[in-house]
């Protein structure tokens, strides 16, 4: 008797484990923190209603695909709350019994979901970049799907050195979270060996973006506000607030090319991206939504993907079942991004590519070509083991 295919021995133990599992109901949470924005400059970066929770509906049915053959019952709930709201929208979500949450929320709200739902609760992190949640203030109840603002300025750091553009103009804002980014980018450049060869801040002055600094004020601002700077090959904008980097391109002193929070922008993913796959995901999220893909929504999916993943492999709903299997060697997911994804052990920060886009195109993707790492080349990005300070992790 010939033996039997691989393939079909795959289909008869899926339609054997069909048979005997027994129904698993997998309730998750997504919480999304509101919080009061001015208007962005362009009105292309309008934020939808339904930001985030677009991405946990395509989850949903991707998760059920698999889920409906295995008796695996997804069911996610999405609650948008205030700032001053979250403590009671918190209490309210595990007192129906929820112990997976995705949080969308600034890094000191995330810390204080996650201590209140306490270590019996998987956190996953959809939004909040602040590099301490992976440093000294991580948490071993926290994973990491969203970027780290350190993983965002290695991938651009990395490719301006793959340009051999070494020698950086970094102009940064005036606002604590502008400031905290421009660190970033000097972390970075100290990191691969790029010169800044001069810094300036842009004040943020308030009052209307759009008005305000119309295109001819800024016409006139930019060029002088950028003139006589010491010699470079490319400017990185370190503008966390929106508040002038998006101008910065034709209008500098000097001409060169423009990157960071403008220009070439680094991105979990973004609307245009078509490579490895993508273009199937982005008709099935845009035939759903009627709208194109924001990178909250691509990191609200991936979230809910990386516990469906863990559900399917483990069969368990179990918090501390799905963060052990999520943490081994055994976890990866496909991304749409080249290669497959996986957790950092020491700090739960998910290694992913990062795309750096025009928003027309994906022009490059980090890591670059070139950089090597004893574990994996998505480690050249971020905190490595040996730069966290993270020990919630410490096994």
């Amino acid at each position: 008797m010939a033996p039997v295919p691989r393939l079909l021995w795959a289909v008869i133990l899926l339609c054997l484990s069909a048979s005997t599992a027994v129904a698993l109901d997998i309730k998750v949470t997504v919480l999304r923190v509101d919080y009061p924005r001015l208007a962005p400059i362009s009105r292309f970066d309008l934020t939808p209603e339904d930001l985030g929770f677009a991405g946990a509906a395509l989850a949903d049915e991707d998760n059920q695909t698999t889920g409906n053959f295995l008796g695996l019952n997804f069911a996610t709930e999405i609650v948008a709350v205030a700032p001053d709201d979250i403590g009671q929208a918190t209490d309210d979500i595990l007192a129906g019994g929820v112990d997976l949450l995705v949080v969308m929320a600034e890094a000191s709200d995330l810390l204080a979901v996650a201590d209140n739902a306490g270590p019996d609760v998987l956190v996953i992190n959809a939004l909040a970049r602040d590099p301490a949640l992976r440093d000294d203030q991580c948490r071993a109840n926290i994973l990491h799907v969203a970027p780290s603002q350190n993983m965002l300025a290695d991938a651009v750091v990395q490719f301006a050195m793959w340009k051999q553009w070494r020698a950086i103009f970094l102009i940064q804002g005036s606002n604590p979270a502008d400031r905290a980014l421009g660190d970033a980018y000097r972390r970075a450049a100290t990191k691969f060996g790029a010169r800044i060869v001069e810094q300036r801040e842009f004040e943020d002055t308030g009052g209307s973006r759009r008005t305000d600094t119309g295109h001819v004020l800024v016409q006139r601002q930019i060029p002088v506000f950028t003139q006589e700077a010491e010699d470079h090959d490319v400017v990185i904008a370190a503008d966390a607030s929106d508040v002038f980097a998006l101008y910065l391109p034709y209008h500098l002193w000097t001409p060169r090319p423009v990157m960071g929070s403008a220009g070439l922008r680094p991105v979990t993913f973004h609307a245009a991206h078509e490579a490895w796959g993508a273009t199937q995901f982005q008709r099935r999220f845009e035939a759903l939504t009627g709208r194109y893909v924001q990178e909250a929504d691509y990191q609200v999916w991936l979230a809910l993907r990386v516990i469906g993943e863990a559900v399917l492999r483990t069969n368990s709903a179990a918090p501390d079942a799905l963060r052990n299997y999520i943490l081994g060697d055994d976890f990866e997911l496909a991304a749409f991004k080249g290669r497959a994804v996986n957790f950092r052990p020491w700090n739960g920060q998910l290694r992913q590519p990062i795309l750096l886009t025009d928003s027309k195109i994906t022009a490059s993707v980090s890591p670059q070509e070139g950089y090597l790492h004893q574990v994996s080349t998505l480690d050249t990005l971020g905190l490595d083991a040996p730069e966290s300070a993270c020990a919630a992790f410490v096994q």
